[in-house]
């Protein structure tokens, strides 16, 4: 675990990956053990832009007035200065929900994690984005044969 913690601490390393559903407690330790603050977002019945981006604004508890849009979330996920940390970790269990519902918001989703882990490491502060999908991801499996 120690080697884990080690490599969350390196914002070099820091970005967006995709983890399996039953690897998010073991990061949730691991995350904490970095000293990164962690928020687990459960994405379990987002399927849409609409419920996701609510989903992520209760999560991150985003001052009042903030808007619920792509823009702000990109602008939330980029400032956290309500949440002073020496690194943050995004722990998004169930996101193959969205991602089977909404292709659309589930990539816009990914690019705007990407981007806020870009700018973080430019301030040499690591910003993770763990995205739980299951071992089997339903696209790759054959199609049944014909009858």
């Amino acid at each position: 675990m120690t080697n884990l913690a080690q490599m969350l601490e390196d914002p070099r390393q820091a970005g967006v990956y995709f983890v399996l559903d039953e690897d998010i407690a073991l990061l949730d330790i691991a995350c904490g053990g970095a000293g990164l603050h962690t928020l687990r977002i459960d994405l379990q019945g987002c399927e849409d832009k609409a419920r996701l981006l609510q989903r992520l604004a209760d999560g991150l508890a985003t001052p009042a007035g903030q808007g619920r849009n792509w823009d702000a979330l990109s602008d939330q996920l980029r400032d956290l200065s309500w949440w002073p940390a020496s690194g943050y970790a995004l722990l998004l269990p169930h996101a193959a929900a969205l991602r089977d519902a909404d292709e659309t918001s589930f990539e816009t989703l990914l690019d705007i994690l990407d981007e806020a882990s870009v700018d973080w490491q430019a301030r040499d502060i690591p910003f993770w984005a763990f995205l739980a999908l299951p071992d089997r991801d339903p696209a790759d499996e054959p199609e049944p044969p014909a009858r």
